[in-house]
């Protein structure tokens, strides 16, 4: 506590010192860019990773990145999409997850939570259907082969459970909303992003030189994320999610 307090005169004497302006901005409302959904994990800090200003970013912050689908609980997350979209007029959204995630741990072994961590199994019972698809399709990998992939599934289902809310829905059919999905590797301080088109995750980066100059991209597919081994309606059924409406 006594470092938080420190920080907090710190903060007020050097930063907010030298950012009245903008301060004096944001005490009259907020205009964020971007939604920004990720993990509670105390090693992911969304304005750290993308060095987004004050008030650019938006954030829904939970263990695991979970997304409940809509009507499955009166919780804040849903509340706080609606607002995003229809108060503010957020157009874009990035759901974020990251390497070694406790959740998708404590998802891996879903029934041993049961008794002494009731609330967390509860919880995550909303990214059952990431677990279910990792069981039926990825049982012959193990260990951290399996995190990352139920790592890179659970954000894709994330986006399929964030769709099922109205607002996003009339959003993506107007062509008003852009979703994307991320993985940030904590031990590189690389983000990955998922390509709908090449069904696996690229630096994002790549995604805009296509989108800038196609005839000179070269793209960095990641490896680490085997999906492609599924059959084209399996591919179909789990990233339908990821990709606009048109």
């Amino acid at each position: 506590m006594k470092k938080l307090i420190k920080g907090l005169r710190e903060f007020q004497s050097s930063y907010f010192s030298t950012h009245q302006e903008l301060f004096e901005q944001l005490s009259h409302g907020q205009k964020p860019r971007v939604l920004f959904i990720t993990c509670s994990d105390s090693r992911v800090d969304p304005n750290l990773i993308t060095q987004a200003q004050l008030g650019e970013l938006f954030v829904i912050r939970n263990a695991g990145n979970i997304i409940p689908p809509f009507g499955a609980t009166n919780g804040g997350e849903g509340a706080t999409i609606e607002y995003a979209v229809q108060a503010l007029d957020i157009q874009q959204i990035i759901i974020c997850g990251h390497s070694h995630c406790g959740a998708m741990k404590g998802l891996m072994k879903l029934n041993n939570l049961r008794e002494e961590m009731p609330l967390v199994h509860d919880w995550l019972k909303y990214a059952e259907a990431t677990r279910r698809l990792v069981l039926d399709h990825y049982s012959h990998y193990q260990a951290e082969e399996l995190l990352e992939i139920i790592i890179a599934e659970n954000v894709l289902t994330q986006i399929e459970n964030l769709r099922t809310y109205p607002v996003i829905h009339s959003k993506l059919y107007q062509g008003q909303l852009k979703i994307y999905a991320w993985i940030y590797q904590i031990e590189t301080g690389e983000v990955l992003a998922y390509d709908p088109d090449k069904h696996g995750y690229v630096l994002p980066q790549s995604q805009l030189l296509e989108v800038e100059a196609p005839d000179k991209l070269t793209i960095c597919g990641h490896e680490r994320f085997p999906m492609t081994q599924l059959s084209p309606e399996q591919m179909e059924r789990i990233y339908r999610g990821s990709i606009q409406a048109n």
